[in-house]
């Protein structure tokens, strides 16, 4: 008998509970919940075939479409772990993920390919690539990989679920941590079971079964939002977006009339520049907004402008399962991101640990089944980051009287562009690369539609003549777009504090003084 939190059982049970239904609409084609569970059984089989073993990692690289879904469930039913990709990560950024992870396995689409090849060069324990469309005649991956049809994959016998043990390992989602550099996050099956639990039982409203998800099912919000979905008990229909385009999202809802859906405040701000009144949103009772601290101006605009629905803010991160609080429907308060959700204790820190009284600010920490087990390959990161036996996320914030969470502050050098994280020092790495730059730093410029713009302040070494623009592209070719740097300013010199650290606040206020 499977273990009680193995996610493949989760959505066995699903299955069997709601039965075979309508469960998701992806660009014009339907696809039923026992259709998708069935190939799900098959691609394990075949993963299983071409040598994924039990704890294996498998990378996930792919926009939103259902062979996510079906490649998520199928890696769990294998017993192995899934380590989802962004699919704006650049050749250089997948390859330490492959290395640092040891994947095995890589399941991609045939128009993402090249940046896998690329990035499988010396990556030594990869061994099969599986493409989701057309294959190239040399059907060799560099360094090795075979290259496999995903349909050939999906062809094999299904297979019956593999046993696992409730804290084996689920999935591997690399996030910059505390430092900066991309690390894994091993999260369990049964912190995600938890967590996905929790976050239904506190936002579940009877009869709302129709939603529209253009989230990124990569990363972690968008993952714990399909795994909310395996403990609904009430059969539900899904609008599947690729990836999140506004004018598409409003024709969706006017055309399949949703009454949720899940969102990034960018996301909100970018539908805010649409004519909203002019389109038939009023099906729409509740959107979840998380990943980015959300602008009071934009939650009562759009709620002005769509007056059927109702924003829900909620919190959490990557290393606790993605969610930490959430926003009871009956229960609103603006400006809080809500109460823990069941699985959570959370208290609120000085920065000696010593626990703080409601309403005063200080570091959110968090403990339950949510948190991580650590990162992958840092030990002492994680001991750090989980001292104590709590998660101490960075976050500053403060709990009110009635148990309600307000986030005040971020992680201090964390850029939240567009609902994505970036990591300061990643950029740095990469202009620092370029032999005429002395030193660069980095932070995050207020964006009324993305939350924050990526903004680099370098300094040359002598006798250089580079200018900003061309910096801008020699940034671009090696990062990814969401990380890439959209304003490059020359200074005489980066500011440092006193102990010879980057000085961001001084950094923050050059940007002031130097704003168009």
């Amino acid at each position: 008998m499977a273990d009680r939190f193995n996610l493949a059982q989760l959505a066995e049970d699903s299955l069997a509970r709601l039965g075979d239904h309508d469960a998701l609409l992806f660009e014009g084609r339907t696809f039923r919940s026992a259709q998708l569970h069935d190939r799900s059984r098959r691609v394990a089989g075949g993963l299983a075939d071409i040598g994924v073993a039990p704890g294996d990692r498998v990378v996930v690289l792919m926009a939103n479409c259902p062979e996510v879904l079906i490649t998520y469930e199928a890696v769990w039913r294998a017993g192995a772990a899934v380590t989802p990709v962004v699919f704006l990560v650049t050749a250089a950024e997948l390859h330490h993920i492959l290395v640092d992870s040891g994947a095995v396995a890589v399941v991609t689409t045939s128009e993402l390919l090249a940046t896998v090849l690329d990035a499988a060069v010396e990556a030594p324990a990869l061994r099969h690539v599986v493409v989701a469309g057309d294959l190239p005649s040399n059907r060799d991956a560099d360094g090795g990989a075979q290259l496999v049809l995903f349909s050939d994959v999906e062809s094999a016998a299904g297979r019956a679920l593999v046993e696992r043990a409730d804290g084996a390992l689920a999935a591997l989602m690399y996030t910059g941590g505390t430092t900066g550099r991309a690390k894994g996050v091993a999260l369990t099956h049964a912190n995600l079971w938890w967590c996905g639990r929790s976050a239904w039982e506190t936002s579940h409203v009877p009869g709302l079964t129709r939603g529209i998800t253009p989230l990124p099912l990569s990363h972690a919000y968008g993952m714990i939002v399909t795994i909310i979905g395996m403990h609904v008990d009430e059969p539900g229909f899904t609008v599947l977006q690729r990836w999140f385009n506004p004018r598409d999202w409003i024709a969706l809802c006017e055309e399949h009339r949703p009454q949720r859906s899940a969102l990034v405040p960018a996301m909100l701000q970018m539908l805010l520049a649409e004519p909203l009144e002019d389109a038939a949103l009023d099906s729409l009772r509740y959107i979840n907004s998380g990943a980015a601290p959300l602008p009071l101006d934009v939650l009562h605009e759009f709620e002005r402008r769509v007056p059927s629905c109702q924003i829900l803010e909620g919190y959490g991160c990557t290393e606790s399962s993605a969610v930490i609080s959430s926003t009871p429907p009956a229960r609103r308060r603006v400006g809080s991101v809500g109460i823990p959700i069941g699985v959570c204790t959370v208290r609120i820190v000085d920065d000696d640990d010593a626990s703080l009284p409601s309403g005063a600010d200080g570091e959110i920490c968090v403990r339950g089944p949510g948190v991580m087990r650590g990162y992958w390959n840092a030990p002492d990161e994680s001991a750090t980051v989980l001292r104590g036996g709590w998660l101490h996320t960075g976050d500053v914030g403060h709990l009110d009287d009635d148990g309600y969470l307000y986030v005040v502050d971020r992680k201090k050098d964390l850029i939240l562009r567009g609902g994505f994280n970036v990591f300061p020092r990643d950029v740095e790495d990469a202009l620092t690369a370029h032999p005429q730059v002395a030193m660069a730093g980095v932070v995050g410029r207020p964006d009324p539609r993305l939350g924050e713009e990526v903004v680099a302040f370098v300094s040359l070494r002598p006798g250089a003549t580079v200018g900003a623009a061309e910096l801008a592209a020699f940034a671009r070719s090696r990062l990814s777009p969401t990380t890439s740097p959209r304003e490059v300013h020359i200074v005489p010199s980066v500011p440092l504090t006193s102990v010879g650290k980057l000085d961001r606040k001084a950094l923050r206020a050059l940007l002031v003084a130097d704003r168009p």
